[in-house]
């Protein structure tokens, strides 16, 4: 375990956010924390664990001991009656991931396809897309404590997974926000499997294609284009994808948000209340394109902000404090932003 010294952060931000951390160490195994936990410098320092950027918006350079997440390994663990068991190590990228289970005959993930970060990341967000969350997927994961350097195990309980949320978004004394550094994710892949296919853009698919009956493969390649289509490649122009939750609200306030615009998009959820897209309201208010200097809402989507070349974060915050409030003046509704802001 070697500390790098004002590491350029530019490369580990999807944002593409030019940024410094002071000291940063590359872990690759439990042992490399356990060392920086035992170092008379780092241990007693506060710590920021960074995967694969995707979901951070940096302000400025970073004082925390950053601890770069770059475990590797993947390998089936066992199987049930109902699922395929099987493991990655946080470091590994989330999108590779979801090709290696279906190449090995394991489906379930297919529509969480080209979802960038790393799998560390994964349940930190409870991402989802397309009808899944990772928590419909889950099976239990292994993270280190910063402070003792004791190894734990979490099932999907313990997680206490919500709406892009989890135990490890919260600080409070039972959440485990910069106190834990996640090492290693378990999945249950479910048998038999099932096609996820509630979405309109995957139903016009089925349409264009002419497949009734899509199998796994098949669901992947949709979602694939589909991001595609819709979403900025992080390599080409930096974004940290979805900027914003899509909101949840009671039947009564959607009743009253389409008296006023018949055309807000909205999804019932299974607890009885409305989800609504968040793009949608986004657009609605006019955001579409543009810009606070070199930080701008994507043309195609606006849900998306991006790097036009040489945006700060705090142009990235300006502009998304500014599409807040147009959305609460109109709407009544406040938008909560996905990525941790640093």
């Amino acid at each position: 375990m070697f500390p790098e010294r004002n590491v350029p952060l530019q490369a580990c931000n999807t944002f593409g956010i030019v940024a410094k951390a002071f000291s940063l160490v590359r872990v690759r195994g439990e042992s490399d924390v356990q060392a920086v936990l035992a170092d008379p410098g780092l241990g007693p320092a506060p710590k920021f664990v960074l995967g694969g950027g995707s979901n951070v918006v940096l302000t400025g350079d970073v004082k925390p001991v950053v601890l770069k997440v770059e475990i590797r390994g993947r390998r089936f663990v066992g199987e049930t009656a109902k699922a395929w068991v099987v493991e990655a190590g946080a470091g590994e990228n989330w999108h590779d991931f979801v090709t290696w289970t279906l190449d090995q005959g394991w489906p379930g993930l297919e529509n969480l396809a080209l979802i960038p970060g790393t799998v560390g990341a994964s349940p930190v967000q409870n991402i989802g897309a397309y009808g899944v969350e990772l928590q419909d997927r889950f099976d239990s994961l292994d993270a280190i404590d910063l402070v003792t350097g004791r190894v734990f195990t979490l099932n999907a309980a313990q997680c206490a997974f919500g709406y892009r949320d989890s135990v490890f978004k919260h600080a409070s004394d039972y959440g485990l926000a910069g106190r834990a550094l996640i090492l290693r994710v378990r999945f249950a892949l479910p048998k038999p499997w099932k096609p996820v296919l509630g979405y309109l853009d995957l139903e016009r698919k089925r349409a264009e294609t002419g497949v009734a009956a899509p199998d796994a493969r098949q669901i992947f390649d949709w979602i694939c284009a589909i991001r595609r289509a819709k979403l900025p490649d992080p390599a080409v122009i930096g974004n940290a994808g979805s900027f914003f939750k899509n909101p949840t609200v009671t039947p009564e306030q959607c009743a009253d948000i389409i008296a006023r615009d018949p055309k807000v998009v909205h999804y019932p959820m299974p607890d009885g209340s409305i989800k609504l897209a968040a793009g949608w309201l986004i657009d609605a208010c006019g955001w579409k394109g543009k810009s606070v200097g070199q930080a701008s809402v994507y043309e195609k989507q606006a849900l998306v902000l991006v790097n036009r070349g040489g945006a700060t974060g705090g142009q990235v915050m300006t502009l998304a404090r500014a599409i807040q409030t147009s959305v609460y003046e109109r709407f009544g509704i406040r938008l909560e932003p996905e990525p941790v802001v640093v």
